[in-house]
């Protein structure tokens, strides 16, 4: 300016310009020497891109199912429902997208048109930028909520009543993670939870054949099989049947006291009679608390003379080991370790002083001042048939089970746990309000407790990890005051694609592309 103002004459610069290659027209230069609307007729960057999709839809709930299992609910033309249509397009990560809108159309049409905007690198670093639209065809399909609701009672064909007369669930607690670890309830149309135990219902008799066998598997039980005719066609011969298997778990559980009938007693070798039940799987174990031998008994044997406990873990009662002397026999092949113990109940402290002398096979668990859970048989008042069928017989005064931690997690109550289990999707059946959900949450907080103490029973089952519940280090199996507790290498992840990190990472991708 200062030049001009001075009456100099200045060059003007100009930029420069070349012809198109393909049309001849005027254009700025560039790296493939053509014009855009020629460039994109000879580069299609959505050649690998999708144009159609399949997306599911549920009438009965709105929702879309987002693979593998997530349901998603959004109206139309809503930011949600464009969300979720762009990030089911697959390579979408390949391009960088600018803009994305619906394109109207009719609701009885069964499809959403949406307009992508889209920018890609072709030849040479040179910025291509083209519209294209995609069309979803809506298929409607119910989810597994709204099939199982809907289900009609005529496609029911078989039904398996899993019951064990008991006063407690923790059975059932155990078997549910069994069942969901395996998959063995993955064919079931329902499933209904009723007082004494579960009902599973199939569509077809073998898939509830194969479930009654993976029973058989893992507890000792015993099965009968009934049908009913529903319908019969005289022209083609055919018949329609409704099947029902009655599945009986034995009464006995783990940490029952047992007396064993003399038969039995003798068929095993002399032991007890009074023992312990140590396990339960597809066969009873048994250790005998005074000289700790141990024996297994299979379903057939055991329903073959079907005992029952003599005591169960309900009627445990807790005392203090005042002192305890390991004895110096030595069983090979066990985990415990016979002791001496003088112990006194919790309940005794302030109004007595009644100490007990027994023998224990917690030797390896306990020391003085320990709290342990036990059956107190100097104060039971048992009207067992088969004890009476002893003559002598030297009742103990006291059999302890297990170690308790109760005092110690008291302390810790608020404590949240770090990990979690899965539970199956079941209906409760409870038409008279009968169901005490609180003492339904006690047993489920006992089952998690036995879990912490337990390693052997946590071995067949799948514990996850609370992602809202993480301890900032844990590097024991116990804590620092000692209380049990699950170990993080024992934990799995559970897995759960988060739509809103998989959207952001696909953004980040186009992006850096």
């Amino acid at each position: 300016m200062a030049e001009e103002e001075a009456g100099m004459f200045t060059v003007r610069q100009t930029l420069g310009t070349v012809l198109c290659c393909k049309c001849g027209i005027s254009m700025e230069p560039n790296a493939a020497n053509m014009c855009v609307k020629c460039l994109g007729s000879e580069v299609d960057i959505t050649e690998d891109l999708q144009k159609n999709v399949l997306i599911m839809y549920c009438p009965e709930c709105g929702s879309y199912l987002q693979p593998p299992k997530t349901r998603i609910k959004a109206q139309l033309e809503s930011p949600e429902l464009l969300a979720f249509c762009v990030k089911r397009l697959k390579n979408l990560h390949k391009v960088k997208l600018i803009d994305a809108r619906f394109i109207l159309t009719e609701p009885h049409s069964e499809r959403i048109m949406v307009e992508l905007v889209i920018q890609r690198n072709v030849m040479n670093g040179l910025i291509l930028q083209q519209r294209y639209q995609v069309d979803y065809v809506v298929q409607d399909q119910m989810c597994d909520t709204c099939s199982r609701a809907q289900v009609n009672p005529d496609q029911l064909v078989a039904s398996v009543q899993v019951r064990q007369h008991v006063p407690h669930r923790r059975t059932f607690f155990y078997l549910e993670q069994l069942i969901l670890k395996h998959d063995a309830a993955v064919k079931s149309i329902r499933i209904k939870q009723m007082d004494k135990g579960i009902d599973f219902f199939f569509a077809n008799r073998s898939h509830a054949v194969k479930f009654v066998e993976f029973l058989g598997k893992v507890t000792p039980i015993k099965s009968r099989h009934d049908k009913q005719l529903v319908s019969h066609d005289r022209k083609n011969n055919t018949y329609n049947y409704k099947y029902t298997f009655s599945v009986e778990i034995s009464p006995v559980c783990r940490e029952d006291l047992i007396c064993l009938p003399p038969k039995v007693k003798n068929t095993l070798g002399n032991i007890g009679p009074l023992v312990i039940c140590t396990k339960v799987s597809n066969s009873i174990a048994l250790l005998d608390p005074q000289t700790l031998r141990t024996c297994f008994l299979d379903a057939d044997q055991y329903w073959r003379y079907s005992f029952k406990s003599l005591l169960s873990s309900r009627q445990l009662t807790e005392y203090i080991v005042l002192d305890i002397t390991p004895s110096e026999v030595n069983v090979p092949g066990t985990n415990y370790v016979l002791a001496h113990a003088e112990v006194a109940r919790v309940s005794d402290f302030g109004s007595n002083d009644t100490n007990f002398l027994i023998r224990t096979h917690l030797g390896h668990l306990l020391k003085p001042g320990d709290y342990a859970l036990g059956y107190d048989l100097y104060g039971a008042n048992s009207n067992d048939i088969e004890m009476d069928k002893y003559k002598g017989l030297e009742i103990p005064y006291a059999v302890l089970i297990k170690k308790s931690y109760e005092e110690k997690r008291q302390k810790k109550r608020a404590k949240p746990r770090s990990w979690k289990l899965k539970t199956l999707n079941m209906e409760v059946d409870d038409p008279k309000g009968r169901v005490d959900e609180e003492k339904i949450s006690s047993e489920y907080e006992q089952f998690l407790q036995d879990l912490e103490e337990n390693p052997d029973l946590r071995f067949n089952i799948s514990l996850y990890r609370d992602t809202e519940n993480q301890p900032s280090e844990m590097t024991s199996v116990t804590d620092g005051e000692h209380l049990p507790a699950v170990p993080l290498h024992e934990l799995l992840a559970d897995l759960e694609i988060s739509d809103d990190e998989e959207y952001k990472e696909t953004e980040e991708a186009s992006t850096k592309e």
